[in-house]
């Protein structure tokens, strides 16, 4: 599919039919999905997706997770139709494959053309013969009497007329009055019909010229989707139970197989390490260009490459569901999701055609009588508005620069969730942070451990592991990591229990023990006595400190330090320079969060419970659109509080699923580089929209005090459709700044 129009038209369509529903159209994936009652038959849909020029394949789930978004074997760079038709019980998916032409885009070529070169195509050929017609009359007419090569004009307008006559007929009976074939087809008609059959071979001729550069730029951006796919290898080695491997094709492993990776191969699988350590490129995944150490336990990722040692790898996730795969469903999802800009011009676009009609018979109407115009002036420059009317340009202007920001960001590392959650980012006026996994490593660990008089070191470190097993909190992961590297053996602790954003308790030896925050220590009534003044000297120094309680009294202090990220400072800097304030929203005590913000160069709300985040994140958002930037786990409310939410990708399956957006290489410089992506997205989506509505507007005026007529007119449409499409190609070469 080339635009969105193809989008509404397709959609309009199957909507009419009985016993449809829940009709979604993916513009980049070209998926149709659907809703079968029991009226509905998936013959009907197909018969009525046929009258708009498309053949279709029904997809079964396997062959719907086997490629992106479902896409069918055959798929190629011109027409990769892939229409998934489910009836929503029995879920069947249908790959639509084109015929011959058209902006519907009607007529499109055969499927075999998918394997061909753009030129080679059908909508190609018919390109050649219309130019060769046109051309030949041309030459004819240099050396032949009008009455002899004008012939030939009228036939190769009618060779264009035939297929899109044919198109404007089955829209109009599925309820698109007001297509582009419509418009073509009146105008080439009303030219023939007043003598002006030289002008109508070139309209017509210019049309299928624009069609097939559009075809083309939107076959470039749906590769920018394609090309992740690329990323995976097309075979791996399974490691028998005898030891000896067998090469199988890389969507053929199962979860559970066991698969050897050489220095210089790339990742088949998402899996985990038995066996060896490497460093790993994962730049092609999450666009970090460090390569990053894994070894025995540690999770790869697929499409990442091999750089030096043997592993060993166990699969954790099958083809259709690994990194790569999610990563470009979503991709293709986001692209089928609007924007608001791209909503309003679609409703305005919908008035367009027909206001633009009610015009153009004005035009041809009125003159003659206001201003004496004779009846063949007012008709031909009538015929030239109704070229400039359609609204192609416009309505792929948002979706075009959509799909290749969404693309040039996910290449990068930079995944958002919709075209709304992309023109909201660079919006923002605020970006809230939370501390611990995203401003900080993530990865705190025990400095000091003070414990109260007549307590023992020790002691205070076994209650405290104890009552935090079972936690994955990363203070919790830190103190329990203290205790095995000391080999400590950990009391028996029952009865375990969190006070949310406070601390977490258990009972040991028929004791309370609690594990929390300074603040639940004051709140329980405790006495610190000599640590208080220790206590204060460690938060000074930006360290979390936890108090440990047994039935309410101090038994001691565990100090941990979680370091910022190396690029954390940059990343504020950075954003400060886009003129976009930053945030420190912590838990941790005011002290400890003032000493990191202080470091970082940004504000800081430190204390907040989870319902203190969901109202500061509020309170923000009353000066304009936040984005919220955690780790996708413990910040999920925040997440869906915010204008937009942003996972830090530390953990794939994290920073896939949950928030708006997810920035994979797990940097803070990354949120920058999403604002930026933003900017230039809608930045793009603007030039677009005024080279659309722009040279509509000087081609109307030139056509209606007669210095341009039908051809020139054509430019309006096609000449803006093509300008726009590869406008915004160029997104797919954004890169970040340095």
């Amino acid at each position: 599919m080339d635009c969105a129009s193809c989008v509404a038209k397709v959609t309009k369509a199957v909507e009419r039919l009985p016993g449809v529903s829940g009709v979604e159209v993916n513009l980049m994936a070209e998926r149709l999905t659907l809703d079968l009652d029991t009226a509905g038959r998936p013959e009907a849909v197909e018969a009525q997706v046929a009258a708009l020029g498309y053949s279709t394949k029904r997809l079964d789930g396997a062959a719907t997770a086997a490629g992106p978004g479902g896409a069918a074997p055959t798929c190629g760079p011109d027409h990769p139709h892939d229409h998934d038709h489910e009836d929503g019980h029995s879920h069947e998916s249908a790959s639509a494959k084109p015929a011959a032409h058209g902006h519907s885009h009607t007529d499109h070529e055969d499927p075999v053309d998918a394997t061909k070169s753009w030129w080679a195509t059908g909508k190609a050929k018919l390109v050649w013969l219309l130019g060769a017609l046109v051309l030949g009359a041309y030459a004819l007419s240099l050396v032949l009497p009008e009455q002899l090569t004008y012939p030939l004009f009228l036939v190769a307008t009618a060779v264009a007329l035939f297929p899109f006559g044919r198109r404007a007929i089955a829209l109009a009976r599925v309820g698109s009055p007001f297509s582009i074939e419509t418009l073509m087809c009146t105008a080439a008609i009303g030219a023939v019909v007043i003598g002006a059959a030289e002008e109508a071979a070139v309209v017509v001729l210019l049309f299928a010229i624009g069609e097939l550069l559009e075809n083309v730029a939107a076959g470039r951006a749906r590769a920018g989707i394609r090309a992740l796919a690329d990323l995976m290898p097309r075979v791996a080695l399974r490691v028998r139970p005898d030891g000896t491997t067998e090469q199988l094709p890389a969507d053929r492993l199962a979860i559970g197989d066991l698969v050897l990776i050489r220095p210089g191969d790339r990742v088949p699988c998402d899996g985990t390490i038995e066996e060896g350590t490497s460093a790993l490129d994962e730049s092609p995944v999450t666009g970090e260009s460090i390569p990053v150490a894994r070894g025995l336990g540690e999770a790869v990722i697929a499409g990442s490459i091999n750089a030096d040692g043997v592993l060993r790898v166990r699969v954790t996730r099958a083809a259709s569901d690994n990194t790569i795969a999610r990563i470009i469903r979503m991709v293709e999802e986001a692209a089928a999701s609007r924007a608001p800009t791209q909503r309003f011009i679609e409703r305005f676009s919908e008035w367009w055609t027909p206001g633009a009609m009610i015009v153009s018979a004005l035009v041809i109407l009125l003159p003659p009588f206001l201003f004496g115009w004779d009846w063949g002036t007012s008709v031909y420059r009538g015929l030239a508005v109704l070229l400039i009317a359609c609204p192609c340009a416009l309505v792929i202007s948002v979706p075009a620069a959509m799909a290749s920001g969404l693309s040039a960001g996910a290449r990068r590392g930079l995944l958002v969730k919709g075209g709304a959650a992309l023109e909201a980012i660079g919006a923002a006026r605020t970006v809230a942070f939370d501390k611990t996994g995203t401003l900080t490593e993530g990865h705190p660990r025990v400095t000091e451990i003070l414990p109260a008089p007549g307590q023992m070191e020790q002691q205070v470190l076994e209650l405290a592991a104890s009552v935090e097993q079972g936690s994955a909190h990363p203070l919790a992961k830190a103190v329990l990591a203290e205790a095995s590297a000391r080999s400590l053996t950990l009391p028996t602790a029952t009865d375990l229990a969190a006070i949310p954003g406070k601390a977490v308790t258990a009972m040991i030896g028929g004791r309370r023990i609690s594990v929390g925050s300074p603040r639940h220590a004051r709140e329980a009534g405790a006495q610190l006595g000599i640590l208080e003044m220790r206590l204060a000297r460690l938060e000074s120094q930006g360290k979390t400190v936890a108090v440990v309680l047994a039935d309410g009294t101090t038994l001691g202090l565990i100090a941990l330090r979680d370091e910022p990220r190396v690029d954390a400072k940059e990343g504020i800097a950075a954003l400060s320079t886009l003129g976009v304030r930053s945030v420190m929203l912590t838990g941790d005590n005011r002290r400890t969060g003032e000493a990191i913000a202080v470091s970082l160069g940004l504000d800081v709300k430190a204390e907040l419970l989870p319902d203190d985040k969901l109202r500061e994140i509020g309170r923000l958002m009353e000066g304009g659109p936040v984005v919220m930037v955690g780790d996708g786990i413990n910040d999920a409310p925040a997440l869906a509080a915010a204008s937009v939410g942003v996972a830090m990708g530390g953990g794939t399956d994290v920073a896939l699923e949950s928030a708006d957006a997810a920035v994979l290489k797990d940097r803070v410089t990354g949120v920058a580089e999403l604002v930026s992506l933003s900017r230039a997205t809608m930045a793009n989506v603007k030039q677009n929209v005024a080279v659309a509505v722009g040279l509509k507007g000087v081609f109307l005026v030139t056509t209606l005090i007669g210095l341009t007529g039908l051809w020139p007119a054509i430019l309006a449409d096609t000449g803006a459709t093509v300008l726009v499409t590869l406008n915004a190609l160029r997104l797919l070469r954004w890169r970040p700044q340095a």
